[in-house]
């Protein structure tokens, strides 16, 4: 089984953590040259592509320009990224063994990089999928990456067991050709929802934390067999079988 999940907006500046190795991105002559033109822009134009404020975009503006400088080190994705999801993995505590097993067994995906394991070097930037860059014809990102990515990551599903466990948020089926995926391997999606008011209903800070919970749980137990999941379970969040479908999986807060 393989899991993906989303990369963040947020990123840390460095990192200080020591990892058994540093791995080279699949993708990483992309991402350089998608650098290269994005340090072409101005604050204002970036500000415009990026949807940002003027602060945003000064800061990314400095690090598109900064991108290729050996002063610029390198930094593990699965400690780069710094969103909800990837704080509730709790990675500080993970032994050699647990960052073995996430690297084989995880994928985050990056508009920038395409698609990355925990342990491939990555610098900070900013970048949105929906982003149109001449150089590339003028094509989204989401566009330019689905030929590229989706032959590599059914590849790398299928010599997982073919299943892949969806912790990614919906846009990120854009990237690759999803209904293809779907047809040759086996999806599964978890919803985290919490019952009120009589309806179940998705808050999506919870769907975060449940999210980097279960890449957790998955990591310090070895699964590979995602019936093994349903026995995930975190502040109330259960398996809910009865809402469940078989790759739809639901994890309900106060199950009726």
């Amino acid at each position: 089984m393989l899991t993906f999940i989303s990369c963040a907006k947020t990123m840390a500046s460095c990192c200080s953590v020591n990892v058994p190795e540093m791995t080279i991105p699949q993708f990483k002559t992309e991402a350089v040259q998608h650098a290269l033109e994005m340090s072409q822009y101005s604050s204002v134009e970036l500000e415009k592509l990026l949807r940002v404020n003027a602060k945003i975009a000064a800061e990314n503006r400095l690090r598109y320009h900064d991108f290729c400088s050996e002063d610029n080190r390198s930094m593990p994705a699965i400690y780069a990224y710094t969103g909800i999801v990837f704080k509730h993995i709790l990675h500080k505590d993970f032994t050699v063994d647990d960052f073995n097993f996430m690297q084989q067994h995880l994928r985050i995906t990056s508009f920038l990089y395409g698609l990355l394991r925990p342990l491939d070097g990555i610098k900070p930037y900013r970048l949105e999928g929906s982003a149109r860059l001449p150089e590339k014809g003028g094509i989204s990102l989401f566009e330019y990456w689905k030929p590229l990515l989706t032959d590599y990551f059914m590849d790398e599903i299928k010599r997982q067991g073919g299943v892949l466990l969806n912790l990614a948020s919906g846009e990120m089926k854009e990237l690759f050709d999803w209904k293809r995926i779907e047809k040759e391997v086996r999806v599964i999606t978890p919803e985290f929802q919490v019952w009120k008011d009589g309806k179940l209903k998705t808050i999506v800070v919870y769907t975060k934390m449940c999210r980097g919970e279960m890449v957790r749980f998955l990591v310090k137990n070895r699964i590979e067999n995602p019936e093994d999941l349903k026995a995930f379970s975190w502040e109330g969040f259960a398996w809910d079988e009865a809402c469940s479908t078989e790759n739809h999986w639901q994890f309900t807060l106060g199950i009726k």
